[in-house]
């Protein structure tokens, strides 16, 4: 198990690799620069920052820098939120990611794997049908349209939960972002469920 685990890491490396060279050249190739502001910089300005960050340097060192950066977890500075680095940005958001990951992948597990059992024990019945059309439905709406129409249903039309913020992870808060990550799951691990737990009842 251990060795199948190093194969499948060493060999996502190079798919890595490749990710990240497109995306830096992407990025490159887009018009404009961070350092584009309304407001025109002195010229003296616009060389220093071109210094610091390898502006004015070969495209090909541009990427060496890039990916020695990368190596030691050093993502940049934020042109979004001023005096933070991307990486402390990560560092913040990403105990609370986890944390509703984390619940989303339980009530996934908990609720796709009941649905699925039952659907394959009452096979072709009204419920069965019913678990399929729901899993089809979960599986065909992405997160980015259901959270809205969640927040719609819940926060503004009944009322009843927060419509966003974390409120130092009050279970209400939570409550939306956790089922809007799980519902797709739900649905998928119903599928399969299901389907397994017909063929093992043959």
């Amino acid at each position: 198990m251990i060795e199948y685990f190093i194969r499948r890491l060493f060999g996502a490396i190079p798919t890595i690799f490749i990710i990240i060279f497109i995306s830096f050249f992407l990025i490159r190739l887009a018009p404009g620069g961070p350092f584009d502001f309304d407001k025109t910089l002195a010229p003296e300005i616009q060389a220093n920052l071109n210094a610091k960050y390898h502006l004015d340097e070969p495209i090909y060192v541009q990427f060496g820098f890039y990916l020695k950066d990368l190596l030691q977890g050093d993502f940049g500075p934020s042109f979004q939120y001023k005096n933070y680095t991307v990486t402390e940005l990560i560092a913040q958001g990403f105990p609370i990611s986890l944390q509703l990951g984390l619940a989303a992948m339980v009530l996934a597990l908990l609720i796709g794997c009941s649905a699925g059992i039952f659907a394959a024990y009452r096979q072709n019945s009204k419920f069965d049908y019913g678990v399929m059309a729901i899993s089809m439905l979960g599986i065909s709406i992405p997160n980015f349209v259901m959270a809205p129409l969640l927040i719609l249903l819940f926060a503004i039309v009944l009322s009843i939960l927060p419509a966003g913020g974390w409120n130092d992870g009050a279970m209400q808060n939570q409550i939306l972002p956790v089922i809007t990550l799980a519902l797709p799951q739900i649905a998928y691990i119903a599928r399969i469920s299901r389907g397994s737990m017909i063929e093992v009842l043959r």
